[in-house]
């Protein structure tokens, strides 16, 4: 299955909660996009997103919190 590319000017990205706030060693995800998880590197904010399906990333979080 193949994600569409969502347009991420307006995206709102942030950070998890377990970040520091000053450490860029981070990834920051976009929320509000109904089928898919926008997800990018923090020290690169211009660069490249991974656009992952929204179920795939639910399952990965999952097996994270276990």
């Amino acid at each position: 299955m193949r994600a569409s590319h969502p347009n991420l000017d307006a995206a709102r990205w942030r950070k998890s909660s377990y970040s520091n706030g000053g450490d860029n060693n981070c990834v920051e995800v976009a929320d509000g996009f109904p089928s898919v998880v926008p997800v990018r590197d923090s020290k690169t904010p211009g660069g490249a997103a991974l656009i992952i399906p929204a179920a795939a990333w639910a399952s990965f979080v999952g097996h994270l919190a276990r």
